[in-house]
This record gives C-alpha cells, sequence and structure tokens, in this order.
C-alpha cells in the first residue's frame, strides 16, 4: 500500500482508517490537494507552511529534518554526528578547495542515486537566476539577477548582473536550495529587484539593462525546487525492521530498525544491540534486505535475543510501524544457473571487505539461493567461516582470475605468498581447484562519466556513519579506486560507479550531512 498523502510504502494491515488510503491519523486529516498545493507555495514564497501543510513539509523534506526532530534540536543525532546547519558551521568550503588547486569535480549526473541526477546536466554556465541579494542596505529581503559562472556538482559560482568582467564579488551557492529561483519569480510573488548596493550608480536605467541582459537567457524550471522536494522523499521511516549485515561478524546478518533516515541513508539499530550499536548503509545498499531475506536464501543469521529493557524508549522501538516490504529494497540482477554455475571451492578475485582497498585471491564456500554467494578471502579464513562475506553472482565487487593482472591492478595472494611472484595457473595446480568461469561475471560497463582526478563526497565504509572529501584516483572500467584527501593510500578504497556510498560536492549541504574536511 502507498500512503495518498506522503508517499510512503508499507503493509495495507498498518495503515490508518478503513479504507488504508493513509500510513497515519495525521496524513489522514492532512489530505486534499488544496493543502499539498498551499504547502509547496508557501515553501516556495518562503512562508511558514500551515498547520494542514506541515506533514507535508515533513514528508518532503524528511531527509532534512527527520535527524533534527530525532535530535530535539540539539543539532545531532544520536551518535553525535552533526546535522543541519551546525554541520555547515564547521563546514568545508568546496569552492575555494576547487579554486585553489585546479581540481575538477565529477558531475551530478553520474550519481544515480542522487536528487535531480537525470536533470542537472541541463543547468549550464551563462544561466540566469534570481537570488537574495547580500549587498544591499534595505531592511526588508530583495533580490537580484545573477549569472552561473560555474558549476561544481551541487554548488555554483554566481556573479550579480552588472559586475561584467569584475570577478570580486562572486559568491558560490547550493543550487538545491530554496533561495535560487527562476526568472519572474520575484514579480510573480511581489518581490523587489535592486541591484546590489557597491555598483548601484554604475547605470541609471537598470530596467532596460536588465531587458538587454535577458533577451535568449536560460533560467531553472519554474517546478525546480518541487522536484528537488519530491526527489528527496524516501520511503523508509523510523521504525521499520530489516536485516542487515552484522557489523562485528559478517557472515551474519542480524534484525535492526530505521532509526533516522537522510539523504536516503539510513541509521541502523540493531534490536538486539545497545542504543549506540549502530549501523549507517544507503537505502540501496546490498548489505541490507527484507526481513525473511536470509532464512530464504540460506544465509546465516544471529539469533535475535529480547530487545534490551535500556531500549524501550529509544524513538526508533516505541512504535514499530511495520516490516520494510521488498519492494523499497534495490532489485539484484536475475540470474540463470543453466549450462554451468558457481560451485563450492571455485576461485576467483574479489574486493575483501574487511579491507576495501584490497582485490584478493578468494574462493566460493557456499551457493546460496537467488544467486547469493558466500565467498571468503584466501589465507584469512577463520576455521568456523565467521569472516565468509555475502556477494550476489551480479556484483561488480568479485572478479574471474586475472583481471586484476590484465589492468594492471595489484592482486593480494593469500598470505605466504609473495606477490610479486604469484601465478594463478600454479596456484589452482597447488590447490586442485577450478576458476569461476568467466562468462558468469556480470561485466556490464556503462559510460558513467568518472575519471581519474574527479572530486566526489564519499563514504568511508570502515566507519559508514562518514562522509568525506575524496578523489577518484583511478578508473578501471566500471570500477573506482576512491582516495580520501588528506589520508595515506592504505585508506584507498574501490567501489563500483554506481555505489550509493558516492556523491557529488554539495550532496552533504544539501542534505544538512557533515561532511569531513580533508
Amino acid at each position: 500500500a502507498v500512503c495518498e498523502m506522503c508517499g510512503i510504502v508499507g503493509t495495507k494491515e498498518a495503515f490508518f482508517s478503513k479504507t488504508k488510503r493513509f500510513c497515519s491519523v495525521s496524513c489522514s486529516r492532512s489530505y486534499s490537494s488544496n493543502s499539498k498545493k498551499a504547502s509547496i507555495l508557501a515553501r516556495l514564497q518562503g512562508k511558514p507552511p500551515t498547520k494542514k501543510a506541515k506533514v507535508l513539509h515533513k514528508a518532503a523534506w524528511s531527509a532534512k529534518i527527520g535527524a533534527f526532530l530525532h535530535s530535539q534540536g540539539t543539532g545531532q543525532l544520536a551518535d553525535g554526528t552533526l546535522t543541519g546547519q551546525d554541520a555547515l558551521v564547521l563546514g568545508f568550503d568546496w569552492g575555494k578547495y576547487l579554486q585553489e588547486h585546479g581540481f575538477k569535480a565529477a558531475p551530478v549526473s553520474c550519481f544515480k542515486h542522487v536528487p535531480l541526477f537525470d536533470q542537472w546536466d541541463d543547468v549550464v554556465k551563462g544561466m540566469k537566476v534570481e537570488v537574495l541579494n547580500s549587498d544591499a542596505v534595505l531592511p526588508s529581503r530583495v533580490y537580484w539577477i545573477a549569472s552561473v559562472i560555474q558549476t561544481v556538482g551541487y554548488r555554483a559560482l554566481l556573479r550579480y548582473e552588472g559586475f561584467e568582467n569584475d570577478d570580486s564579488h562572486d559568491f558560490w551557492c547550493n543550487l538545491g536550495t530554496v533561495d535560487i529561483h527562476p526568472i519572474g519569480w520575484c514579480a510573480i510573488n511581489s518581490k523587489i529587484l535592486v541591484p546590489p548596493q557597491t555598483i548601484h550608480a554604475k547605470y541609471t536605467d537598470w530596467r532596460s539593462y536588465l531587458m538587454k541582459k535577458l533577451v535568449g537567457a536560460r533560467t531553472i524550471p519554474v517546478d525546480f525546487h518541487i522536484k528537488m522536494a519530491e526527489s528527496m522523499k524516501y520511503p523508509f521511516r523510523q521504525g521499520m525492521r530489516v536485516e542487515v549485515v552484522d557489523k562485528n561478524h559478517v557472515s551474519q546478518t542480524r534484525m535492526a530498525v530505521v532509526d533516522t533516515v537522510i539523504g536516503g541513508r539510513l541509521r541502523l539499530l540493531y534490536e538486539d544491540g545497545d542504543s549506540d550499536d549502530d549501523f549507517w548503509c544507503h537505502m540501496w545498499s546490498p548489505l541490507i534486505h527484507p526481513v525473511g531475506w536470509s532464512r530464504r536464501v540460506g544465509h546465516s543469521i544471529k539469533k535475535t535475543e529480547e530487545k534490551r529493557s535500556d531500549m524501550a524508549n529509544h524513538p526508533a522501538f516505541r512504535k514499530i510501524y511495520c516490516d520494510a516490504v521488498p519492494c523499497l529494497f534495490k532489485k539484484v540482477r536475475a540470474v540463470y544457473a543453466e549450462g554451468g554455475w558457481f560451485e563450492e571451492g571455485m576461485k576467483l578475485e574479489a574486493i575483501d571487505p574487511l579491507n576495501l582497498g584490497n582485490i584478493c585471491v578468494a574462493t566460493v564456500c557456499k551457493v546460496l539461493l537467488d544467486g547469493y554467494l558466500m565467498i571468503s578471502i584466501d589465507g584469512a579464513t577463520s576455521a568456523d567461516g565467521s569472516d565468509w562475506f555475502c556477494y550476489h553472482a551480479s556484483s561488480h565487487a568479485i572478479f574471474p582470475v586475472n583481471f586484476c593482472q590484465k589492468n594492471s591492478i595489484d592482486l593480494t595472494p593469500p598470505k605466504g605468498q609473495d606477490a610479486k611472484t604469484f601465478n594463478w595457473e600454479s596456484y589452482l595446480e597447488k590447490t586442485k581447484s577450478r576458476p569461476v568461469p568467466a562468462r558468469l561475471f556480470n561485466t556490464d560497463c556503462p559510460n558513467h562519466g568518472f575519471k581519474a582526478g574527479m572530486k566526489v563526497e564519499a563514504v568511508d565504509l570502515m566507519e559508514p556513519r562518514l562522509i568525506c572529501v575524496a578523489t577518484v584516483k583511478r578508473v578501471v572500467h566500471r570500477l573506482l579506486s576512491i582516495h580520501f584527501d588528506g589520508w595515506d593510500n592504505e585508506y584507498d578504497q574501490w567501489v563500483d560507479c554506481e555505489s550509493p556510498d558516492i556523491y557529488p560536492v554539495g550532496w552533504c549541504e544539501l542534505t544538512g550531512y557533515q561532511l569531513q574536511p580533508p
């Protein structure tokens, strides 16, 4: 069932009222096209929403304010992660960093999991927008027209009209914020256009000057911010139950409850853990699954003990809405086992889940259902299989033998073997094993647009609550080597080009998540 007010997906039994059209009492009461329209207009005009419109406001910007509601205005999540303006105050100036060093940023269109990724290429240099005039001496808020000089991820370098080639007053802003408007917005909303004080006396007839400048100019779409708000609605909500990898024993899953949703990233609390026993991941991460997944495919799951008494009052556990329905999770590619399939004991190369900068010699330890495999890294295997890791057969983190050699990547051999002299042929002979046939691997490679040297905001997957300033160090087909700026190369991590754990410049600012500077 889908809530007709906020768009949340859930099971019909858990929904409110006889008709089961809404997920809660508040959504039921707030439902009407007028309240929806009023909320959107109020948000565009910067007015406080009416009481009726507040529910939609909350749903549309759940990624931003869910965390604030949870933190009761402290500006921190329960684990101490700063959010919103508190995070931005301590923030990092991407514009200055990129300009000073001549760095380039990966375009928003490279990231399929972020807001408006498919429309961002329409935001171009020379485009005109109406923005708040920060160089005015009037008591009320006034606006002026500015040109986009440069775009860097979600951020844009703007210059007020009238400064011509003078870049001394250029300023950076995030185009995803509600303070950027299309040309004509001021006229429709009875706002005043006033030139900056610095150049006020430069022209006597600003009206004709603007008319000349605006002929044939492009601007952002009228519904730009409505679309932005729509694309920042996320179907997961606090209290939904999922199965997620056990961060302490990666070979098993654990039951967890969604505590916070911010920008599509979930803070999960393990049901049988302490209040700080959490795990962060994106809602499209291959590490989370619907309840019942482990039993269905044959994966090991930790037996859930009674919830700890000290967790009973935690907001996430106070109201368990329902198990997150399967349609909320990222679909894996359908696989067909005809004509030979992965078999136990077969060898391959795989990204080490506990050391993501290494691609290692690995073994298929168990074949699960629905195309899932338990993989172990050779030489690091514990007797009880607690370091096995689940990859899907279509995963871009597993590779055929000799993948590293063909792509000039250093392969990490089993302990005791010399990387310089390691040879797959002799190793297979010595271990009396067979390689996984190359045809079983997913070799699709989209035209992703990433290039070496591009800057991104990337999750440190070994500490996934942290998002850091990072660089695409190397591109191998669809595989990206991510380097965290200011850190040693040993912390580099391999990720897929469609990983939901890398973001464009400005994403943290847009969602109110704290970015870790170099």
